[in-house]
């Protein structure tokens, strides 16, 4: 079972809710931590333990060799990214554009854009004391956040038995990378905050899960006096609210010291439990 965290917007408490639901629930059961937010992955801020693995990822993209091109053209013609340029008498590549679709290199008539290996950045692999986690990070001044997601994805897959239950800790927005970080998801909880601005991105949210036909319900972070914009639209919208986490001064001095939350203060420990039931409760996940 795959469980995405997700948000329109950043700073919501996608880390925060991440964090510490996979704590919790690890204290009852298999769960992996996934922190997929690989162009600010911080989820490892808040769990320690033991590096079992540390790979550095790699992309592919194409390299020209002038020797045997004749300027055809057509691979600057198929390419949807606009990563190549037929100058005439050179090629020019732009890998920071490329898509790693092959596409260029496989129908080049000459084969003079083989495909070459380019670092994008690193993933570890992390064994807590009661669960795994799993974090990537993109290597700066790159552009491309989905290869090294994939490939986080594919190494989770890979390396965890099913049944196992994964929590992935988002990309903010409505994106690629946030895309590509919940199109697998059985379920996808939304993180939110009742203001103007969290409500703005919400509902571009929620339109972007209704295209991928992702089934999501919503959790209220920094709740307070405000709390009913988000509620009354979850209930226009028929969107299940699964908890709200009051604005609570206590909870972002724990956070700023990089300490979890669900174990000292019972009343986020409470709001936490709702979502952990939901999440365990195949019946939840279906509807």
């Amino acid at each position: 079972m795959k469980i995405a965290i997700a948000s329109g917007k950043g700073g919501t408490g996608k880390t925060t809710l991440a964090t510490n639901l996979a704590s919790y629930l690890a204290e009852t059961g298999p769960v992996i931590l996934v922190d997929l937010d690989v162009e600010e992955p911080n989820s490892g801020l808040f769990i320690h333990g033991r590096e079992l693995a540390a790979e550095t990822r790699y992309s592919l993209v194409p390299e020209w060799d002038a020797d045997r091109c004749s300027f055809c053209g057509l691979c600057q013609t198929i390419c949807n990214f606009n990563a190549i340029v037929d100058l005439g008498d050179r090629i020019m590549l732009f890998p920071e554009l490329c898509h790693s679709c092959h596409a260029c290199s496989e129908l080049c008539p000459d084969e003079a854009l083989p495909m070459k290996s380019r670092r994008i950045g690193r993933l570890r692999y992390i064994q807590a004391e009661r669960l795994d986690f799993v974090e990537s990070r993109l290597d700066i001044g790159q552009e491309q956040a989905v290869p090294l997601i994939n490939q986080t994805l594919d190494f989770v897959g890979g390396r965890f038995r099913n049944g196992t239950l994964q929590l992935l800790d988002s990309p903010p927005g409505t994106a690629c990378p946030a895309i590509a970080a919940t199109r697998t998801a059985d379920h996808v909880i939304l993180v939110t905050e009742p203001t103007p601005f969290g409500l703005h991105d919400l509902k571009l949210a929620v339109a972007t899960m209704q295209a991928l036909d992702q089934p999501f319900s919503v959790v209220i972070n920094r709740g307070g006096q405000t709390d009913n914009m988000i509620a009354d639209y979850c209930k226009q919208q028929a969107i299940p609210v699964l908890a709200g986490f009051a604005n609570d001064r206590r909870v972002a001095e724990l956070y700023s010291r990089g300490r979890l939350i669900y174990d000292q203060l019972p009343e986020f420990k409470q709001q936490l439990a709702k979502i952990a039931t939901f999440v365990t409760s195949q019946e939840g996940i279906k509807a």
